[in-house]
């Protein structure tokens, strides 16, 4: 029996795809898949030779070497250094381990959404599907590791039939990597450990996203995050279909990132030794990243929350640590910018770039040169500068900017700024520059009226540290009126605000292809290791289904919370089998009863 998915959904099942597909129909037929199921493929030159992959012994993983990686193939080692990003094969062979290893070690039994007198399906008379056949028709465009937003096409086309037989094809590799990623999203464990099955079959999904820029920020700079903890936030932000991963590498508080050309930075500027990020570490990270089909794209921040410089270059930051009152001079302590007219700076610039962009190029076609938050009152202490009027420093902002993005590419690289180098320094950009806006709809309109392509991220939605409370001590001449203590961005913004969330309602139509996509963004100054994941997930997620499925449905409503929740409570599920610690949606009640916790419901 065909059906074609119809909202609200059966209280008997959550029928998770997510994100949502563009076009999805499924049966109610049981088919079980074997270990020993083969996956084969070809490429658009290989059809009618296609490449069988049993159930091999492949592991990813990476060592202590330097830019290497152990790849284990039976009783076959060799060795991948990563000096450049994988090749399209490579992110298939990837996926296909990564597939098996999701359905048959990280999958769960779904009972919380079944009511309490559900049984399984019978392990006796199954139905086994005999092949999973993986296609991609066309060539990978060059940099298919490394796009250019919109120069990869990841739509996917995915087929189960009732007989058992699957097949995915794709116009890219990346469009394989995310179809397998879907057809993981099909299966459950058997609790008797009778092995995965899918009570779906057959299926038919089409699928393609609708944004080009599908991203997860992550500040590293404010707490430190060690490799396999960004690793796991890679690994669940590629599971969500996302394919950007923005490292907030450095910052006021500290510099983590090692520079050979400038040890010092990191000797100096980290937290502690050790908690660094090595040029290996760096490298594997880009690749690691690239191999799910996610750019990882670097930010060094500047010229403002820099102040960590000053650790091992007193002389290339003004306004550094004001105290008592930094607020003046910044958004937050410890205070510090670059010198805006100092030759210094730029020969210390120069020689970040050279040593930097190098190692980022291989990976992406992004750097991020930052611009948020500069307090123009830091340049009355600037001996550069000693101004804080605006006709002063804007020429002196538009050369720096000038100089660095210059820089940039001539490594390669596309750049992207804030939006405050645009809107409230009125600089004149070149035409090829990112705008990333994260104050208002407002603003993100402004910017795709001058003609650039955005990123969208309003803090009153996407900004997930919101809510948490004033991380600043409160001195008791001022504790009343700052009652209750709430940070600038409360209340907490929920996996439904999120979920509201159209980044293109203040966009006009003609302008809507200049929204390259968005970001969610995990500020770090009440964030560690320890809520790092439930801090994220599952409202990343919801962020994600926005971004790859678009805010409105076919019909061009609002898409309903009442079914994406059952549908992001299943998905946690699934995070949480991977590994990742994402909070719950809904109690089991809700999930197993259908819409019993349904507010105003009216059937």
């Amino acid at each position: 029996m065909i059906i074609l998915l119809l909202f609200p959904l059966l209280t008997s099942l959550a029928l998770a795809i997510w994100p949502i597909p563009k076009e999805y129909k499924h049966g109610d037929t049981v088919l079980w898949i074997s270990k020993d199921t083969s996956f084969e493929w070809a490429g658009a030159g290989d059809v009618g030779t296609l490449k069988v992959q049993p159930s091999r012994n492949f592991d990813f993983r990476t060592t202590s070497n330097a830019h290497v990686t152990i790849q284990v193939e039976g009783n076959r080692r060799r060795v991948k250094r990563y000096s450049e990003a994988p090749t399209g094969d490579e992110m298939i062979d990837q996926a296909i381990y990564s597939a098996k290893q999701t359905i048959f070690k990280k999958n769960f039994v779904p009972w919380k959404f079944h009511p309490r007198n559900w049984t399984e399906p019978s392990t006796e008379n199954r139905t086994y599907i005999s092949t999973v056949t993986v296609q991609v028709l066309q060539d990978d465009p060059e940099g298919i590791a490394k796009p250019l937003a919109g120069t990869v096409d990841e739509s996917y086309a995915l087929e189960l039939s009732e007989g058992g037989n699957v097949s995915i094809t794709a116009n890219s590799s990346v469009g394989i990597v995310r179809g397998l990623v879907t057809f993981t999203q099909l299966f459950y464990k058997h609790s008797g450990g009778g092995g995965a099955y899918t009570p779906l079959a057959p299926v038919t999904i089409f699928d393609v996203p609708v944004f080009q820029h599908r991203g997860i920020n992550l500040d590293v700079a404010r707490n430190y995050f060690s490799i396999k903890d960004i690793e796991r936030t890679i690994d669940a932000a590629a599971y969500n279909k996302m394919n950007r991963f923005h490292l907030h590498v450095t910052d006021a508080q500290s510099w983590p990132l090692e520079i050979p050309a400038l040890p010092e930075l990191s000797a100096k500027g980290a937290y502690r030794p050790g908690l660094t990020y090595t040029p290996d570490d760096f490298a594997n990270l880009q690749y690691y990243a690239s191999m799910q089909g996610v750019e990882l794209i670097t930010e060094i921040d500047m010229p403002g929350h820099t102040s960590s410089i000053a650790l091992s270059h007193p002389e290339l930051i003004a306004a550094y640590n004001i105290q008592p009152d930094w607020d003046t001079y910044c958004a937050e302590p410890p205070c510090g910018t670059l010198k805006l007219n100092s030759t210094k700076v730029t020969d210390f610039l120069q020689q970040l770039f050279n040593d930097l962009l190098p190692r980022v190029l291989p990976f992406s076609s992004y750097f991020h040169t930052g611009g948020d938050e500069v307090n123009k009152n830091a340049y009355l202490k600037d001996d550069s500068v000693n101004s804080s009027e605006p006709a002063i420093l804007q020429p002196l902002m538009q050369k720096f900017i000038d100089s660095n993005h210059d820089q940039v590419r001539a490594a390669g690289l596309t750049p992207i700024v804030w939006e405050e180098m645009l809107l409230d320094w009125n600089l004149t950009l070149g035409a090829d520059v990112v705008v990333q806006s994260w104050q208002s709809d407002k603003a993100l309109a402004q910017i795709v009226a001058k003609g650039h392509k955005a990123l969208a991220g309003n803090y009153n939605y996407w900004y997930l540290d919101c809510g948490k409370g004033q991380w600043l001590n409160i001195d008791p001449s001022i504790s009343a009126s700052s009652y209750p203590y709430e940070d600038y961005c409360a209340p907490f913004h929920n996996w439904r605000l999120a979920y509201a969330y159209d980044p293109l309602a203040s966009v006009p139509n003609d302008a809507h292809h200049l929204v390259l996509g968005g970001e969610a963004h995990m500020w770090a100054e009440q964030t560690d290791p320890i809520n790092l994941d439930r801090m994220i997930w599952p409202r990343g997620s919801a962020v994600a289904e926005v971004l790859w499925s678009g805010a409105k449905d076919a019909q061009g409503r609002n898409r309903s919370q009442i079914d994406a929740a059952p549908r992001l409570s299943e998905m946690r599920e699934r995070l949480v089998a991977r590994g990742i610690g994402a909070e719950p949606i809904q109690m089991p009640y809700c999930t197993m009863e259908g819409m019993v916790c349904q507010l105003g419901y009216q059937p």
